[in-house]
């Protein structure tokens, strides 16, 4: 999934064009002869973070897996910085779930960084002094330095959750994709990586579409969210998303959109 280390580093809004992160054109799912969702049709504009929402089984992940071009629409179509999906994998990074069972928790978190530049050729050779620098200075972008030399499985939730950012940011993409970052984290690492999302988003001009059960860690970070709501997928702003009506419908329980003195918002079942 990672381009050449050759590629440039992007800066601000990465498609000049002007052309979406993301558009679905009336797009349906089917998994195992079951229709998952359908009706999608939208446009996620570049340089945000926009959260993807809906209760279990409602097919967030299954939409992760469209976009990344894993498997077909049954309907529609999905096109992806411009192209098919599957056309611009090594444009996307990705951070799946189960990251450290994937990447393997003997590897240290270095080395699992760099596989994000040499993919299946890791192991093969030495990384040459390009791909070095450029994964020291990855490594310095999501604060990994002190502990890029231990094992993962030596690592915390929240460290491991860096490295696991870190390598799917290396290969400079311009679509960035996590499925539930923020599982098991306590409260402090979630804000930790809360923060890192917005400075990645400020600094490297990358769109991040990010899975969550939970809005509110992520609330003051979000610019927009696909929501999966009856059987359908839809994208709006925060400002439309964020409304109690619309959530208590979603999420299947009385949802209280509250307003803090200091101006943030929180959401709560009631």
């Amino acid at each position: 999934m990672s381009p050449s280390d050759a590629a440039p580093e992007p800066s601000g809004p990465v498609d000049s064009a002007g052309l979406p992160a993301l558009t679905l054109d009336d797009v349906s799912v089917v998994r195992g002869g079951r229709l998952i969702w359908s009706e999608g049709t939208f446009d996620v504009p570049t340089g945000g973070i926009i959260a993807v929402i809906g209760t279990s089984g409602s097919g967030k992940t299954t939409l992760l897996h469209a976009v990344l071009g894993m498997i077909p629409t049954a309907s529609g179509e999905i096109r992806v910085l411009g192209e098919r999906p599957g056309a611009t994998t090594g444009l996307i990074g990705y951070v799946p779930q189960n990251y450290a069972a994937a990447a393997g928790n003997a590897i240290r978190a270095r080395d699992a960084v760099m596989l994000g530049l040499t993919g299946n050729r890791w192991g093969f050779g030495r990384a040459n002094a390009e791909q070095a620098r450029r994964v020291e200075d990855i490594l310095a972008a999501v604060d990994a330095g002190e502990f890029a030399d231990r094992r993962l499985s030596q690592l915390s939730g929240g460290q491991r959750q860096r490295i696991a950012i870190a390598e799917a940011l290396v290969g400079r993409p311009r679509l960035l994709i996590l499925d539930e970052p923020l599982t098991s984290l306590d409260v402090r690492n979630q804000r930790g990586i809360v923060r890192l999302l917005a400075k990645i988003r400020d600094e490297f001009g990358v769109t991040i579409l990010v899975v969550a059960h939970d809005l509110n860690p992520l609330l003051e970070i979000l610019d927009g969210a696909i929501y999966l709501l009856d059987g359908h997928a839809h994208f709006d702003t925060m400002d439309e998303v964020v409304d109690e009506q619309l959530l208590t419908h979603l999420y299947g329980t009385s949802i209280q959109v509250v307003h803090t003195p200091q101006g943030e918002l929180y959401m709560r079942s009631v």
